[in-house]
């Protein structure tokens, strides 16, 4: 594990970057007030019904090996294709089991490959037949008296269409339904902007990892009845990407706030554990360890969101606090620490590195830009590209309730 000195030193290194590139990029992608960085298109097919097709694809040539391993025994292939397929009984022949198991092949894949039905009416007419044909073949021929064969290849063939039901039903059609929720979740935080009132929290917001701290909800309906909605655009912010080595896809926010560096250090950074006041997407925060002055270890619930479809995340992060003559750093990343092993109740999530930035203005003391950067895995079977379309919602609208805790304690309107 990288120590906190080091990461330090690579945020610092990485400002000169980061100030270059954002003003370019939210210019020359013409964003509307709450468009971010290019979204990843949904894919065409899901995995799990991608490895459903497979598994189709298996029954055929299962079935068929099965069927060629029986032809190749006794009078040999090709006088055993002769009397099994022109010169074709019910009673005896084998065919019709393989002609079985590739009309479940053509059928399953025209229907869940090719014009990608999200139903199981398909699936519970090819598992009928499949039943029906066995159980009378089984019933009325002769294969019993045919050895090993006779047994095993209705038994294989009225096995495996059951396993394709319980596999569409239970696994495919029920994961890309939370899939499906999960992405207009995302769409519709991704599509409106934060307003000055209080409101529900976007979905994307239990993504704030130990020092992603969003949102505020102290202040009463009368108190911002009367605001003006704005946007991210509206205040300059911008949300990038960048794919870093060994820790995939990481998002930075760059805001430029009216207050001074100051005031920001001592509410972010400092004093993470007070965020639970004003910030409920955060369930818990303890300092489990101070390591030394400026160093720390901590703890933190992020609390559940999206109507309980995701389930309350928790972090340990060791982070260092630095101050320089033009700002504030807190870098950090995941741990372990004995005190907080992972709990049952929660998936524990992992934070790579990142952290936070503050830099003073030369020109001005009461304005300052504070930058962002997150790294994280949310763990558990979470859709990646719904997590990256959620992810930069929850920055701008975390940039915005820090505008809105700054104002309050500055006393502006």
């Amino acid at each position: 594990m990288s120590k906190p000195t080091d990461l330090q030193h690579d945020l610092e290194r990485s400002l000169p970057a980061i100030a270059s590139i954002s003003t370019s990029f939210s210019q020359s992608q013409g964003f509307s007030p709450y468009y971010y960085v290019s979204p990843e298109k949904r894919k065409a097919i899901s995995d799990v019904r991608r490895t459903f097709c497979l598994f189709v694809t298996f029954d055929l040539l299962f079935i068929s090996l099965l069927w060629i391993i029986e032809l190749n025994t006794k009078d040999g292939i090709q006088k055993n294709l002769k009397n099994e397929i022109i010169e074709y009984k019910f009673k005896s022949s084998f065919f019709d089991i393989f002609v079985l198991a590739f009309f479940r092949f053509f059928v399953l894949l025209l229907a869940y490959a090719i014009v990608k039905l999200r139903h199981w009416w398909v699936i519970a007419v090819t598992t009928l037949v499949s039943s029906a044909f066995l159980i009378v073949k089984v019933i009325l021929s002769e294969l019993l008296t045919k050895g090993a064969f006779g047994y095993l290849l209705p038994i294989v063939s009225f096995v495996i269409a059951w396993l394709e039901t319980w596999f569409l039903d239970f696994k495919v059609l029920t994961q890309e339904a939370k899939e499906e929720r999960w992405y207009l979740a995302a769409q519709a935080a991704a599509s409106r902007g934060p307003l000055l009132y209080p409101r529900a929290l976007s979905e994307g917001q239990f993504y704030s990892p130990p020092e992603s701290f969003a949102g505020s909800d102290n202040e009463s309906d009368e108190e911002g009845a009367g605001r003006k909605a704005l946007t991210a655009q509206d205040f300059g912010d911008v949300v990038y990407t960048f794919e870093i080595p060994f820790h995939g896809k990481t998002f930075i926010l760059k805001a430029f706030l009216q207050c001074s560096a100051e005031m920001v250090y001592q509410e972010v950074i400092l004093q993470p554990e007070k965020m639970i006041l004003w910030n409920r997407t955060v369930a818990a925060c303890q300092i489990l360890q101070r390591v030394e002055d400026n160093t720390i270890v901590s703890y933190d619930v992020a609390a559940g969101a999206a109507g309980g479809v995701v389930s309350p995340r928790d972090f340990v992060n060791v982070r260092r606090i630095e101050r320089r003559r033009d700002r504030y750093i807190s870098s950090g990343m995941s741990t372990t620490h004995n005190l907080k092993p992972p709990l049952s109740k929660y998936v524990r999530g992992e934070n790579g590195p990142g952290g936070f930035i503050v830099l003073k203005c030369p020109s001005n003391p009461r304005v300052c830009t504070f930058i962002w950067i997150l790294n994280t895995d949310l763990k558990g079977r979470l859709p990646r590209y719904l997590i990256h379309q959620s992810l930069a919602a929850t920055m701008f609208e975390f940039a915005f309730h820090l505008r809105q805790r700054v104002s309050e304690l500055s006393g502006k309107p």
